[in-house]
C-alpha cells in the first residue's frame, strides 16, 4: 500500500513540477514585461487609459514596439538614423565595448545563425582525461593560428545548469570528438546536469 501511494505521489510531482514551473516562468516574464510600461508617462499607462490593469499587455505593446523598430530600420532613413546611433556609442569608450559585445553576439545567434553554434563536441577539459561537452563556434585565423602553429577550431564550453557562462578554449581538430547530437539536445542535457540523456552516441574523431 505505501509503495502504492508513494508511486502515485511522485507521478503527481512528475506532472505538476514541469507545469508549476513553466507556468511560474511564464508569469514572472510577463511581470517583467508588464513592469516595462512604468516608463510610459503616467497619463498615458495603458492602465490610466484603459482604467483597468490588463495583464501580459506588457508583452504586447513590447512585441509592437520591436516590430516597428525593425520596421522602420529597414527603411533608408531608419537605417542612417541607426548608423548614426551607433556612430555615437562608438565615441563612449564604456558603452562602446558593452554594446559591440552584445550586438555581435546578437547577431551571431539570431541574425548569422550560421555563425552561432556549429557542432556539438567533447574536448579533454578542464585536463586531461576529463571530458566536457562544448559547441564549436567557429575556426581562429590571425595572431591565434600564427602562435599556436596551427588553425585551431574556437569552442565555447557551458556550465551547468546555466550554460549562458562558460569558457572558450582554443582546440585543435585532434582534441575534439564530434557528437552525433544537436544543439538542442546538447543544451537539455547540460541544464539538466545529465539527468535528461539523449540517445546519441559519439562519433569518430572527424572535422567539426
Amino acid at each position: 500500500m505505501g509503495k502504492k501511494l508513494r508511486s502515485i505521489f511522485l507521478t503527481g510531482l512528475a506532472v505538476t513540477v514541469p507545469l508549476g514551473l513553466t507556468i511560474y516562468i511564464l508569469s514572472l516574464i510577463v511581470s517583467v514585461m508588464d513592469s516595462l510600461l512604468k516608463f510610459i508617462p503616467q497619463p498615458y499607462q495603458p492602465e490610466t487609459l484603459l482604467g483597468r490593469r490588463i495583464p501580459g499587455l506588457g508583452i504586447i505593446i513590447t512585441l509592437i514596439v520591436v516590430f516597428v523598430c525593425g520596421l522602420v530600420t529597414q527603411s533608408y532613413i531608419g537605417a542612417r538614423m541607426v548608423d548614426l546611433g551607433e556612430s555615437l556609442l562608438q565615441k563612449i569608450p564604456v558603452v562602446r565595448s558593452i554594446y559591440q559585445a552584445i550586438k555581435q553576439i546578437f547577431d551571431s545567434l539570431f541574425i548569422h545563425k550560421n555563425q552561432s553554434f556549429k557542432k556539438v563536441v567533447l574536448v579533454e577539459f578542464p585536463r586531461k582525461g576529463i571530458y566536457s561537452l562544448g559547441f564549436v563556434t567557429g575556426v581562429t585565423e590571425n595572431d591565434f593560428s600564427k602562435k599556436m602553429c596551427e588553425q585551431p577550431y574556437r569552442v565555447f564550453v557551458p556550465t551547468t545548469p546555466n550554460p549562458t557562462n562558460g569558457f572558450l578554449i582554443m582546440a585543435s581538430e585532434e582534441e575534439l570528438i564530434e557528437m552525433d547530437m544537436s544543439v538542442e539536445a546538447a543544451f537539455t542535457l547540460i541544464i539538466s546536469g545529465g539527468i535528461v540523456t539523449p540517445s546519441s552516441q559519439p562519433t569518430d574523431k572527424g572535422s567539426p
